[in-house]
């Protein structure tokens, strides 16, 4: 039942019609729970927040796949003003980003172009900025992008999802650059000819992309709210007497708050992914999707 569940949540989150009507209500139903707001004010009164607790943010304006160059533009100017608000604050804030907002589908010349101004703005500042892992469809020419625009700057990342068959290599090829990774399981529906089916195959993956990552020297965000592996990392970082400075948790922002508040008291780094804008009913849809659970959560509020 679950995965029929997740499937239809996931269809759901590209279908146009239900994001029009999502745009016309608003976030409610529940979508606050994991969307920090509409807007960079919102945004960074959450991050406020976070910072005031102790855990660092990573901010992402919502949106993928545009339709038009204009759009893509739009799409980088806005990444350039939340790196400028990020600034003005003086909170702790990297960025996160979708590189089809900004153009990939379109051409990889236009993409390439907004991310470079992106990272010019953003090596202005003194700011991260992470690449977010899309679909199967968009893996290689993410990373090709990644690579092309990582021997120009240090300011930047890409994520790796454990679920992948190819993400091992992947990771041995990521060692050369010194990338900083952010490691997932992934949370998009893929075919079982490029992907593992079963949760115990992506688990046995991910411990391993982690004790690879970190055995070669590289910083290394594990993100992920499962605590089998949160303590494995635990384990591994103190057999192999990695410092705290070389590797972070990351979780979502809405999901797990007590584990977060405890890790950050045992001395770890968490940034949570906060994520905001007006195009955030896809991303609510994955989260349900992750979780459907979180459908009675929203149920409730429907009710209410």
């Amino acid at each position: 039942m679950d995965k029929i569940l997740r499937k239809m949540l996931l269809s759901l989150g590209k279908w146009r019609l239900a994001k029009r009507w999502a745009k016309k209500y608003g976030l409610r139903f529940g979508a606050s729970r994991f969307v920090a707001g509409e807007t960079i004010q919102q945004s960074i009164a959450a991050v406020r927040q976070l910072n005031e607790s102790g855990r660092l943010a990573t901010l992402d304006h919502l949106g993928e796949y545009v339709s038009n160059e204009d759009e893509a533009i739009q799409a980088a100017d806005m990444c350039i003003q939340t790196l400028d608000a990020i600034a003005s604050s003086g909170m702790q804030s990297h960025l996160s980003l979708k590189m089809t907002s900004l153009g990939l589908d379109l051409s990889k010349e236009l993409c390439v172009s907004n991310m470079q101004r992106i990272l010019d703005r953003a090596r202005l500042h003194g700011i991260f900025v992470r690449i977010d892992m899309e679909d199967y469809a968009h893996c290689q020419i993410s990373i090709d992008v990644f690579k092309e625009l990582r021997n120009l700057y240090d300011n930047v990342g890409i994520v790796l999802q454990a679920y992948l068959f190819r993400t091992l290599q992947d990771a041995a090829d990521m060692h050369r650059l010194g990338a900083n990774l952010r490691l997932v399981k992934g949370a998009y529906k893929e075919s079982p000819k490029v992907a593992y089916p079963a949760k115990e195959d992506v688990d046995e993956n991910y411990r391993k992309l982690i004790q690879m990552h970190l055995a070669n020297g590289h910083y290394t965000a594990i993100a992920s709210h499962d605590e089998a592996i949160i303590h494995f990392t635990k384990q591994y970082v103190k057999e192999y007497n990695i410092p705290n400075d070389r590797f972070e948790f990351q979780m979502l922002y809405g999901i797990c708050e007590d584990l977060q508040h405890t890790l950050v008291s045992a001395g770890y780094r968490v940034r949570i992914y906060v994520p905001y804008g007006h195009d955030w009913f896809g991303y609510f849809m994955r989260r349900l999707a992750e979780r459907p659970a979180n459908v009675w959560f929203v149920l409730k509020h429907i009710f209410k």
